[in-house]
This record gives structure tokens, sequence and C-alpha cells, in this order.
């Protein structure tokens, strides 16, 4: 998708890569099911759990009611109500937990060691990272000029696929991640050359208060050329803008990436005419939307 008012907005030709029309409503769909179909029957009949704070969850109890399978969903307590609701729609066993990483981690194992099923974590996996990656595929397909792809960064699953799928499909395109200022930890890591994972993140953007991982800090640190911060107040701008001009209902950690092509760090880098960024998802609560007070 394009919109004229906002390339006028940008100073740039933008396109618009729009996962929040995916199945589950975010591009998370992309590795669950991806992960899901990639296990031995052997191993799937036991099941599969995981750690999410929303999207990742939807997406994980979809794509395993699609197999037939039981997912058990492991969901802190600060989740969305509505992307809770949405995981046991789709037929995921939700079992809360305290708002940390380390809390979700940890009650993820437990599940594992009680059922027998087989860990698909959010995006630290393998078949994750590459799921995510086939939407800058597709974008690329569509639009193989583009100078560079903004995508959003929480666990970093889905700028390693970006950057992975942009390496082998088109290595002159440019990937850069944009991540909120409160929740900066993958800009910090890039700044100080080694991952943190010691992070207590304070954002209106849900899915990204994440750190990265073991498996996609590499391709942060290696592929990515910069990650873009962004207060909330720009992402709640960027998210009305969306809605408004372009009638792309979105949330916040998909306007993350919005905000960032909007901001003066992004705006002064050189060569870059043609801009792709992935909207990751557009699972809102509308009954709590950031610009009603």
């Amino acid at each position: 998708m394009s919109s004229s008012t906002l390339d006028a907005l940008a100073g740039k030709k933008l396109f618009f890569k729009c996962e929040q029309f995916q199945r589950a409503g975010a591009f998370k769909f992309r590795g669950a099911m991806n992960a899901i179909l990639r296990l031995d029957e052997s191993v799937a009949k036991r099941g599969v759990a995981t750690h999410s704070s929303g999207n990742h969850a939807g997406a994980l109890a979809l794509a395993a009611r699609m197999r037939g399978l039981v997912a058990h969903i492991v969901m802190p307590t600060n989740a969305s109500d509505l992307k809770r609701r949405a995981a046991e729609g789709y037929g995921g066993r939700i079992v809360p937990c305290e708002p940390t990483q380390k809390a979700r981690e940890a009650a993820a194992a437990k599940l594992v060691l009680e059922t027998g099923a087989t860990l698909v974590p959010p995006y630290d996996h393998v078949d994750v990272i590459a799921g995510q990656g086939t939407a800058a595929l597709e974008l690329l397909e569509e639009r193989p000029d583009l100078d560079a792809i903004v995508v959003p960064v929480g666990g970093g699953g889905l700028v390693s696929g970006t950057a992975i799928a942009a390496r082998g499909a088109a290595p002159r395109v440019r990937v850069f991640g944009a991540e909120p200022s409160g929740a900066d930890d993958a800009a910090r890591s890039k700044a100080l050359g080694q991952r943190i994972v010691d992070a207590t993140p304070r954002t209106i953007a849900d899915g990204l208060r994440t750190t990265l991982g073991e498996l996609t800090w590499p391709f942060v640190r290696d592929l990515v050329e910069r990650v873009v911060t962004v207060a909330d107040d720009a992402t709640v701008a960027a998210m009305r803008l969306l809605w408004e001009r372009a009638k792309l209902l979105v949330e916040p950690s998909s306007a993350v990436a919005f905000a960032a092509v909007l901001n003066d760090e992004f705006r002064n880098l050189g060569g870059l005419e043609r801009v792709g960024i992935v909207l990751s998802g557009g699972n809102v609560d509308l009954d709590h939307l950031p610009w009603i007070r």
C-alpha cells in the first residue's frame, strides 16, 4: 500500500507491507506456521508451547489448531486483554506469569517439562526467523527497487528474517530497525557492541517489550545498519496518521516503524528515496486507544 499524503510528510516514496491483514492479524503467523509445519509427527503430537505478550500467542495457537495440536501459551499479566482473548479463541491454553522476561521463560520451560510439548519461542528460533523473512521476500518481489526496509524491533525475529531475505534477494537494500525509546535494548546493544539482556521496557508498544535473543542479536549486529528509536508520543502520532490518512488500522508496535521514518535521524540519512515499511500487525484494543486519555 502507498499514500501520497504520507510520502509528502516523509519526503520519500513509501511502500507499506501490510501484515495487519495476515492470518491472526500480524506477521507472527508466518514464523509460527513455518515452525509448526516443520515438526515431525511424533514430536508434534505432544503439542507446542511458547511465551508471548500477544501476537505470537495468537499466531501459534492458530497454527497449532490448523495442524490439530495443543498449544500451551504463557502470557504476562500485563498482556493486552484483546490478544489474550484472541489466543484463547484460537484454542490456546493460557498460563499467566509475571511480566518479566525471566518469568516468561521459566514458566514456558516448566510447561515443556510438564507436558512434553515442543517449545516454539516467539523469535529466537531458526524456523520462526525464516518464516518472518518471507514478508520481506514478498515486499522485494513486488518492489525490487527499494533503497531500504524499516521494521519494528522487539525480540528481533522480524528484523533478522528481513535482513537475511534482503541480503539474499537484494543485497544493496539497507535494513533498519525501529524501536521505542522506552524499550531501546537493540539500539543500546548496537552502540555497545554486545547484547543487553537486562532491561525494563516502558512503552505502549506491547509487542516490542522483549529483548533481543541469542540467535537474533548477531543479525542485528552484523546486517542491520541502524536501529532508530522513537518516543511513544511520536509512535501514537504515526499510528493516528496511518489510520486517518491511509486507512491502515495498525497497532502501536507497527506504527513505530513509520514513526522512525519520520524521525530526523532517518530523514538525514542519504540515498533513501524508496523505503519499504513493514507494518507488523493490527491487533488493536479499541477500548484503549492510545490517543484517548
